[in-house]
């Protein structure tokens, strides 16, 4: 694992903790075996990731994590930890992701919610393995969820889609529109086990199941002051950087994964691909397609550390827009490498590993799923012209989260 680019007593800690959500791989491969089976949520991972402390990836120093609280700051441990989240399930990786970029956002230097709230969110993160949820998306719903004033604090109303990490219950992040206030975006915090909330239990995707990105309403739920804030403030190219970088994490993840289940099923085989050769480790056809598959995924691993560690270090201007555009490249290059080796097992493994004793198929499912979340078209098209033209379109026609 190439080093990251820092020496403090916290880098060090979260080297420790990269190195042992590596060792954790195969359990949270297991885990996900069984959430796909059962299309449920991963607990049990996320229960395992909470163990091993790696949430004080996503909390300040000055609560107890790791993080130097800085929008620049940490990307390279958070977007290593993911990457080996993801390796052992994919869904777990999604879910924890969430729960860092959440994170990272309500207790991130430019948030307005009271310094007790903060305290108590860091609190719940690192003692009690608190999830948190991005309550944003309304494809799908009708009409716009909303918050009104109250005695004391919102009622907030309507219905969000694609509820990632909701199957722990946890905490949402609501985005939504403040009525009778200019701006009116708002973000209103909810714990999902409050009566008011209905969770409608209606994903069952054919991949990422275990991100239980179910639909969520809300029905006049009272949150109290303290808990919401205006959100009126707009992406920056270091969060677009750094969310382009996080979906990469999550796909390269998901490959490496493949080519580890594609190794170890090889392993059992009894005989290679032709006839002539007993074993696979003496058929020249399977060394060959493990071998290019590995160098793929090593390549755009390489890329996705580099950017992670650029994405600290960058200034803001033209050298951000440099940065920008290679987390896009990271992007492009993991989507494909991951596709590759998620779809290469039963190739390589032939006819009887597509037994659902193994649900292998669940790599490629799952990398398949998340690859349509965005177009890697478009990726393509924004990384041509800035080639062409040495800019970045306006944020605003980017980022979709």
């Amino acid at each position: 694992m190439p080093p990251m680019p820092l020496q403090s007593e916290s880098a060090a800690q979260a080297r420790a903790l990269i190195t042992a959500i590596r060792e954790r791989r195969g359990e949270l491969a297991e885990g996900g075996f069984a959430s796909d089976r059962d299309n449920a949520d991963p607990t049990a991972n996320l229960a395992l990731l909470a163990g091993t402390g790696a949430a004080r990836l996503a909390v300040p120093t000055e609560y107890g994590g790791l993080w130097d609280g800085t929008e620049r700051g940490g990307w390279g441990a958070v977007i290593r930890a993911v990457r080996e989240v993801s390796a052992g399930d994919g869904p777990t990786g999604q879910n924890w992701l969430t729960t860092v970029l959440v994170a990272r956002e309500l207790l991130g230097p430019d948030n307005s919610l009271p310094k007790p709230t903060r305290g108590e969110l860091a609190r719940r993160i690192l003692d009690d393995g608190l999830r948190l949820v991005s309550s944003a998306a309304e494809t799908g719903v009708t009409g716009k969820v909303t918050a009104r004033p109250a005695e004391g604090g919102v009622v907030l109303s309507g219905s969000k889609s694609f509820n990632s990490n909701s199957g722990g219950l946890g905490m949402a992040m609501v985005s939504c529109l403040m009525e009778g206030e200019r701006p009116a975006r708002h973000q209103v915090l909810v714990d999902l086990n409050d009566p008011s909330v209905q969770l409608h239990d209606d994903w069952d995707n054919m991949g990422q199941r275990g991100t239980r990105s179910q639909t969520i309403t809300y029905r006049d739920v009272f949150v109290p002051d303290g808990w919401h804030q205006p959100a009126d403030g707009q992406p920056t190219s270091v969060f677009l950087g750094a969310a382009m970088l996080l979906h990469a994490a999550l796909m390269q993840g998901i490959g490496e994964g493949a080519l580890d289940a594609l190794v170890q099923h090889t392993r059992t085989m009894k005989r290679g691909s032709l006839p002539q050769f007993a074993t696979p480790a003496e058929d020249p056809l399977i060394l060959r397609r493990i071998g290019a598959l590995s160098s793929k995924l090593a390549a755009s691993r390489a890329l996705l550390h580099t950017a992670a560690d650029q994405l600290e270090t960058s200034e803001d201007g033209a050298e951000m827009d440099a940065v920008a555009i290679d987390c896009f490249r990271a992007k492009v290059a993991a989507v494909d490498a991951s596709l590759e080796a998620a779809a290469g097992i039963h190739e390589v493994t032939g006819a009887r590993s597509t037994s659902h004793a193994y649900r292998l198929d669940r790599y490629w499912r799952n990398a398949r799923t998340f690859a349509s979340h965005d177009p890697t078209d478009a990726k393509n098209v924004y990384i041509g012209g800035y080639e062409l033209g040495n800019r970045l379109p306006p944020l605003s026609t980017i980022i979709r989260l």
